[in-house]
């Protein structure tokens, strides 16, 4: 098992959300965060003073996948987040060792 996190600009997250789910994967977690990489932020003008907006907003998406399925949802991801401008984003794939359906105790692969 795997756990991907993705990075992706905001406006996206329709078009990934329905991306993940044409994929066949069952559940993804989002969350709102700031950041930056080599976007490096921007200057922005607000009631007629200019200021540097460092982190950026961005949308985090993680998801619990069978190794077999890692290959098929990057590349989903991957075409859905794409703009081919600088900050499109990042997926970390790293392994899982265990998952526990609380609700039922299944475990691992029967968990997803």
């Amino acid at each position: 098992m795997k756990m991907l996190t993705a990075i992706i600009k905001p406006f996206k997250l329709d078009e990934v959300r329905e991306a993940i789910m044409d994929a066949g994967i069952a559940g993804v977690t989002a969350s709102e965060v700031k950041g930056f990489g080599r976007q490096k932020g921007h200057t922005e003008l607000y009631r007629g003073a200019e200021y540097q907006v460092d982190f950026l907003p961005k949308v985090k998406l993680e998801i619990a996948v069978k190794d077999e399925d890692v290959d098929r949802l990057v590349e989903a991801i991957t075409q859905a987040a794409n703009t081919g401008k600088v900050g499109d984003g990042k997926i970390f794939i790293q392994p899982l060792e265990q998952v526990v359906r609380i609700r039922t105790g299944e475990a691992d692969e029967e968990a997803l």
